[in-house]
């Protein structure tokens, strides 16, 4: 059969139809891929492949997201150069950027004699107009220099506070760099003295905002000492220095290793200062050290090139001679050496004539005893009223035209003496002036020493008993007991300590709140003080009796944990018995539930908090062997502070960096209450005064008699005395001489002067 024209010729065309097309399609796809590939390797020549490509037909498309508008129009015009930009489709997009964060803010105040000089980059909100005013106020002649530069973001948070800290920090040191960020204000400045230094620290610790971390770096020259005083003696206490004086650190550590050569133990110190009157100053001393330690019993004093060594009546003749030869032959040139062995007493039933001041923890002055004339009187009583008020002094004194010479220089240097001391008692007699009392300076020793000396001239004898008393130190600042429980209980309703549901286990969330309350008793941890736990009324009431008790007991156990001395922590339960808000609210079975601390004595008791680790202080440090000292002195007798102090509660809770041995003065023991007697005989009082009353000294330790002795058992009489004669605690020494003596540090309880309270308990 054959096939018709027809048919064939539709065939032949259905063919050539399908042919034609895909001869087209092939086509078409060949230069899609040509076209893409072109475009593409093109962009990544560039740099630019974050553009996706693709082809359909003579159109191309790209996409992607391109990092800036810039670059998505560079990369369409390198595109529009490989094809028409009529076949471009653009389907990319920008992408959106995140604002700028702001620029570190900082702000550095240059202030000196020529003026004060800002530079850094603060916002620009910041007032400038105000703040140079603020500070015309404050340069010297209102020289104010402006580096600053603004930049236009908003003011941080605690900007404000902490550049209004600078500029008030800046109006009392006139030699300083303040650094202010929002976050943080450091100082860089220098005083005039180290009690400068001490003051300035403690002050701008404790007024720091909130939040603001405080840096200080404080320093001061080292203090010019006149005369350049030494004194060192070995008594019935012991070796010990009465003051120390170097030139140098290394000198100084020459003369204490000397000192501890010699027998003296405890915590030493040395004021390193100027005026030095010889570069052989520690050779000097540390011969003169040798031979005491030799002799056995007395004293030597160094005032500038003067030496003078008293040999007590112990030592034997043979012993000083042998002494004293050495030290004149090997003494450097510049010296000049006094010396004298004291004779052995002899008894004076009528005991010597004397002169007492005193001065009562409540700051009230007593005047007692003889003077040479009226006019010596007045001056007398003048002075003391200068020093310590008109109100606050008493005199009862009479005259005595037979009293030795030299008597009204002693007499006035004892009420300036007295000014040194917190409490405490001079009393001068003919032989020797004794210096006994409590006083929150760690160099009122040493200052005491120099004034003698200074006062009395070459070979004047002296007796310091000298006690520091941390609470009394303005440098350490340390709160009363009604301060520490309203600090302690105010970190308790900033944060409360949380327990588990019905159990005395602590959250872990509470670590904060307990590390505060650790920092706030490193200040506190000599006042007696009871932790009580509180519960609400659900439950029975033995349940929450127990369960209050054991609560209060786990946070002593958490402080104890944090080395915080906890003797004088004493825990009690008060289960649902003392509500302080309503049991039937949610909020008040909350507030309910809580930790309270009480105060039990606000009289500080150094010698309780003891049952923690004795080898750590409240911050980990290593304890103090002497439970009264709380700072360590550097070389110039100041607590070390420098550092960054960070305040993240209240800026008074954080206490000063603390640890180590302070400077602690002269203790004595005190004679038995069989031995004591009033002082000045009935004629040395005027009967018709009203005497106020006369202070209580500190209770005598009677273990001390074996080694002091009574008046009887040395041969002599006690002296007579009077009912308004001298304080408790005085009584007659072997050489006829009054004695004033107090405990050791170790033994006696501290009873510092009374301060303002500065907060509810």
């Amino acid at each position: 059969m054959r096939l018709g024209p027809t048919l064939l010729n539709t065939t032949a065309f259905s063919l050539a139809l399908v042919l034609s097309a895909l001869i087209a399609g092939g086509g078409s796809t060949v230069i899609e891929m040509r076209t893409s590939s072109l475009v593409r390797v093109t962009l990544e020549a560039a740099g630019h492949s974050w553009a996706g490509v693709s082809a359909d037909g003579l159109q191309v498309t790209l996409t992607g997201t391109a990092p800036s508008e810039a670059e998505r129009f560079r990369t369409m015009a390198l595109v529009g150069t490989v094809i028409d930009a009529s076949r471009l489709i653009d389907l990319t997009e920008v992408a959106v950027k995140e604002t700028a964060a702001p620029p570190a803010f900082s702000m550095e105040i240059l202030r000196n004699d020529d003026g004060i000089s800002l530079i850094g980059l603060v916002p620009m909100g910041v007032d400038r107009d105000k703040l140079i005013s603020d500070l015309k106020g404050i340069a010297a002649n209102g020289n104010v220099t402006d580096l600053l530069e603004a930049a236009d973001y908003p003011v941080p948070e605690g900007w404000q506070a902490a550049m209004n800290f600078g500029i008030t920090t800046l109006k009392t040191l006139p030699r300083s760099k303040i650094s202010v960020a929002a976050d943080k204000v450091a100082v860089t400045a220098l005083t005039d003295s180290t009690t400068e230094k001490g003051r300035v620290e403690t002050t701008l610790s404790r007024s720091a905002p909130k939040g603001v971390r405080l840096s200080l770096d404080i320093s001061a020259p080292h203090p010019v000492i006149t005369p350049f005083t030494l004194r060192f003696l070995i008594d019935e206490q012991g070796p010990r220095f009465d003051a120390c004086s170097a030139d140098t650190e290394r000198a100084s550590s020459r003369i204490l290793a000397a000192a501890r050569a010699a027998g003296a133990t405890g915590a030493l110190g040395c004021t390193v200062g100027m005026g030095v009157p010889t570069p052989a100053w520690a050779d000097a001393v540390t011969m003169g050290l040798a031979a005491m330690k030799e002799i056995g019993a007395g004293s030597i004093t160094f005032s500038d090139a003067d030496i003078s060594l008293i040999a007590a009546d112990s030592v034997s003749q043979a012993t000083y001679d042998k002494v004293v030869g050495e030290l004149e032959s090997n003494l450097p040139e510049v010296f000049s050496l006094t010396s004298v062995l004291t004779e052995k007493p002899k008894a004076d039933v009528a005991g010597p004539p004397e002169f007492t001041a005193t001065r009562g923890e409540d700051g009230k002055v007593q005047l007692r005893g003889r003077l040479s004339d009226e006019a010596l009187r007045t001056a007398v009583e003048n002075l003391a009223k200068a020093r310590f008020g008109n109100a606050a002094v008493y005199g009862a004194t009479r005259t005595d035209d037979t009293l030795p010479g030299g008597w009204p220089v002693r007499v006035l240097a004892a009420v300036d003496v007295l000014a040194a001391l917190e409490s405490g008692s001079v009393t001068v007699t003919p032989d020797t002036v004794r210096v006994n009392g409590v006083t929150g300076d760690t160099q009122a020793s040493d200052k005491v020493a120099r004034v003698l000396s200074d006062r009395l001239g070459d070979g004047a004898r002296f007796n310091l008993s000298i006690r520091y008393d941390k609470r009394l130190d303005p440098v350490l600042g340390l709160p009363t007991g009604a301060e520490c429980v309203q600090m302690l209980n105010d970190a308790l309703a900033a944060n409360k300590i949380s327990f588990e549901p019905g159990s005395s286990v602590i959250v872990t969330g509470s670590s904060g709140i307990l590390d505060t309350l650790a920092k706030i008793m490193g200040k506190c941890q000599d006042f007696k003080m009871e932790i009580g736990g509180h519960t609400d009324s659900q439950g029975s009431e033995g349940f929450n009796q127990q369960l209050s008790q054991d609560r209060a007991a786990s946070v002593v156990q958490a402080l104890m944990e944090r080395r915080v001395l906890t003797g004088n922590l004493s825990a009690r339960g008060y289960g649902e018995s003392d509500p302080v808000a309503d049991n039937g609210t949610e909020e008040g079975r909350e507030a309910n539930r809580r930790i309270q601390f009480v105060l039990l004595d606000p009289t500080p008791d150094e010698t309780s908090a003891g049952t923690a680790d004795p080898a750590a202080t409240a911050d980990g440090a290593p304890a103090a062997a002497d439970a009264e000292t709380d700072a360590a002195p550097d070389s110039d007798g100041m607590p070390d502070m420098s550092g960054e102090i960070v305040f993240d509660e209240d800026p008074d809770a954080v206490p000063m960096e603390e640890g180590g041995e302070g400077f602690v003065g002269e203790g004595s023991n005190a004679l038995s209450p069989a031995e004591e007697t009033a002082g000045p005989d009935a004629s040395d009082t005027d009967p018709g005064a009203a005497s106020p009353e006369t202070p209580a000294e500190t209770a005598p330790n009677t273990a001390a008699d074996a080694e002091t002795g009574t008046a009887a058992e040395t041969g002599t009489a006690a002296e007579t005395t009077s009912a308004a004669g001298a304080p408790e605690g005085v009584s007659a020494a072997a050489d006829g001489s009054i004695v004033i003596d107090v405990q050791s540090p170790d033994e006696s309880t501290p009873r510092p002067a009374p301060r303002p309270a500065q907060g509810g308990n």
